[in-house]
């Protein structure tokens, strides 16, 4: 059985916005938390992705919906995006610990189906707007 496991914990958001010191739990209290993250597994390829940062969802619904682009597409996308996202984990004199915290296991010879790619690729492109960031190949 192929073991493999996606984490893209995005931990840098909780330091970023001044979260880095608390726990999240899923109390009652702490609903806006649980409304911002979003979770996706597959546990016969044994991956998970969780992005968890505060606007992230209401930001989705505004963009073009699932199946507006193909898969190929953002697998290309998203591969272009691993690449010079873990290259900036690598380099923590020039770019930010608190934006890029840790490196994405992303395996392009892995399917990991329409919806992570989808989600993945959106992440970027909310990053790159949101933290004024700009990567090789942008938006489309």
């Amino acid at each position: 059985m192929k073991i493999f496991l996606l984490i893209a914990v995005f931990s840098f958001a909780f330091f970023s916005c001044g979260t880095g010191n608390t726990s999240i739990n899923s109390s009652p209290i702490d609903g806006n938390t649980k409304k911002d993250t979003v979770r996706i597994a597959n546990d016969s390829l044994e991956y998970e992705i969780i992005i968890v940062e505060p606007g992230f969802q209401s930001w989705l619904i505004s963009q073009p919906p699932r199946g507006f682009y193909g898969q190929a597409k953002l697998e290309g996308k998203n591969r272009q995006f691993v690449a010079e996202y873990n290259s900036r984990v690598l380099q923590p004199n020039l770019y930010s610990r608190n934006l890029y915290g840790e490196q994405i296991n992303y395996d392009p010879t892995i399917d990991y189906g329409y919806e992570v790619n989808y989600l993945l690729y959106n992440y970027f492109v909310y990053f790159q707007e949101k933290y004024n960031q700009k990567f090789v190949g942008g938006r489309n």
